[in-house]
């Protein structure tokens, strides 16, 4: 799979979600390279269809994409209750739980989520797997002050954290001004004890474990998207 046939996929995918922003919708805006498609397609209905819509960003990454194409931002003090929020992930199981957070929004992506009526993921099929945890760390978002502690109790339960760092060795810094552990667990066996373990630690902010939150999937494959409904599998 060359890197043109991924591209292709994920753009397919995007912008077969981004049908579903219908007129005066409140949407989120996840984070991530194949959701910037998705932004890009909403912005182009905009300007295309007279849509009228209000996004709400996820992150300084989709809140500049969303300014370049022209979507109208609001806030979740006006629009606490968002009817649509399109996302990618990292990794997604048979039942639609996610790991997300590889690019840093983790936390906001998570309270746009559960804000939302639906939460629309949209990846390339690279990204499904058997079981959480197979070759992909869970990002935690902690607090500066209490990196070290958070870092200790994450081994306890069986984590190996590494502290996400930027070009040159220093801290990765999330928008919200916190560090980032990636934590390899292996294969989680059971991703919501161990989501309940981890928010327990005190200094952790959240977790990169979002699970039970994905309503459908669109999985951009090498000639076509499928579409994977929560519904569906039960």
């Amino acid at each position: 799979m060359g890197i043109n046939w991924v591209e292709d996929a994920k753009r397919r995918a995007a912008l077969e979600a981004a049908k579903n922003v219908k007129d005066d919708f409140v949407i989120g805006l996840g984070s991530g390279s194949t959701v910037a498609y998705a932004i890009e397609a909403i912005g182009r209905r905009i300007r295309e269809e007279d849509l009228h819509v209000l996004g709400i960003p996820t992150s300084y990454q989709s809140f500049l994409l969303a300014v370049r194409f022209g979507i109208p931002l609001t806030t979740l003090y006006e629009h606490p209750e968002i009817n649509l929020t399109i996302d990618g992930a990292d990794q997604i199981d048979p039942n639609l739980n996610l790991i997300k957070g590889m690019g840093g929004a983790l936390t906001r992506e998570k309270i746009i989520a559960a804000a939302s009526n639906r939460l629309i993921i949209v990846v390339d099929e690279r990204k499904m797997t058997d079981k959480l945890g197979r070759n992909q760390p869970v990002p935690v978002e902690v607090l500066p002050f209490a990196e070290p502690i958070v870092a200790r109790e994450i081994r306890k339960i069986g984590g190996k954290p590494s502290l996400r760092e930027v070009k040159g060795g220093a801290p990765y810094i999330t928008d919200n001004g916190n560090f980032i552990l990636d934590v390899d667990f292996g294969v989680i066996e059971n991703p919501y004890e161990l989501n309940e373990k981890l928010k327990m630690i005190p200094g952790v902010v959240e977790t990169g474990l979002f699970l039970g939150m994905a309503h459908t999937v669109y999985m951009g494959a090498k000639t076509t998207v499928k579409i994977i409904d929560k519904k569906a599998i039960g």
